[in-house]
């Protein structure tokens, strides 16, 4: 679903990422891990359409990402930033609506058909009871599902998500990713997200996307673990992985 052919990332005469060609498939859930100040909120922009590459392509689907207008990027990219979110004014139901705005007309008026959708994208994150809640009554967990909810309400085939769970607690940091596992599978969606949750991404995710600058290696997670790359990243790392069981030890 996204291909990168030749992709250089970087900024002023630094390389992040150079003559990267992979791809990111469709209907899994894929972690992008590195050190910080690798690239990893740089690529998923890149992705986004917000910042410039220093060469080669990026492609979703069969067309060049530079070939697609602000719309259909909206209607095929939608990307969760970092940042916490806390609207006072606004219902969680109205901040996931703002997701429809690719699809409603100029004045932005919800159709029926509109407001079935944000309430099914709050449903399939297990937000139902909140709906009439404004953020700044919400935890951050809760606040972080609110936002994949308006992300579903999209209904893009491309969720990117730059650290979702940086401000959560152990539990909800599995949780979510959980949930993110699960959205891919069964809405057969293409996401991508940046954790630092190695334990997290290897026990959980389908692919791992591991920036080692200037190189970028995105393998299924068994192969990842055996690969070696993870060792080398992380000096003097032990990664234990039983596929069978899919239990992670990271020493």
């Amino acid at each position: 679903m996204i291909r990168f052919e030749n992709l250089t990332l970087g900024y002023g005469s630094r390389t992040l990422i150079d003559s990267l060609t992979a791809s990111v498939s469709q209907g899994e859930l894929t972690a992008l891990v590195g050190r910080n100040g690798t690239g990893k909120s740089t690529l998923l922009r890149a992705i986004a359409g917000l910042e410039q590459t220093l060469g080669g392509e990026i492609f979703i689907g069969e067309r060049p990402l530079a070939d697609l207008t602000a719309a259909e990027r909206a209607s095929t990219i939608a990307f969760v930033t970092t940042e916490k979110v806390r609207i006072a004014n606004l219902r969680s139901r109205d901040v996931v609506a703002l997701g429809r705005a690719p699809y409603t007309n100029w004045i932005g008026q919800m159709q029926k058909q509109d407001e079935e959708i944000v309430m099914q994208s709050i449903a399939a994150v297990g937000m139902s009871d909140y709906a009439d809640k404004t953020m700044d009554r919400m935890s951050d967990g809760e606040c972080q599902r609110i936002m994949i909810a308006r992300a579903l309400a999209q209904q893009t085939p491309i969720i990117l998500l730059d650290e979702p769970t940086a401000f959560l607690d152990m539990p909800n940091r599995y949780e979510l990713c959980t949930l993110l596992r699960r959205l891919a599978r069964e809405e057969n969606k293409c996401i991508l997200f940046s954790t630092h949750e190695l334990d997290i991404a290897l026990e959980l995710c389908d692919s791992i996307a591991l920036i080692a600058p200037p190189q970028l290696h995105i393998l299924p997670t068994a192969k990842m673990v055996t690969s070696g790359h993870i060792e080398r990243l992380f000096t003097g790392g032990i990664v234990n992985f039983d596929p069978k069981t899919r239990s992670v030890s990271v020493k």
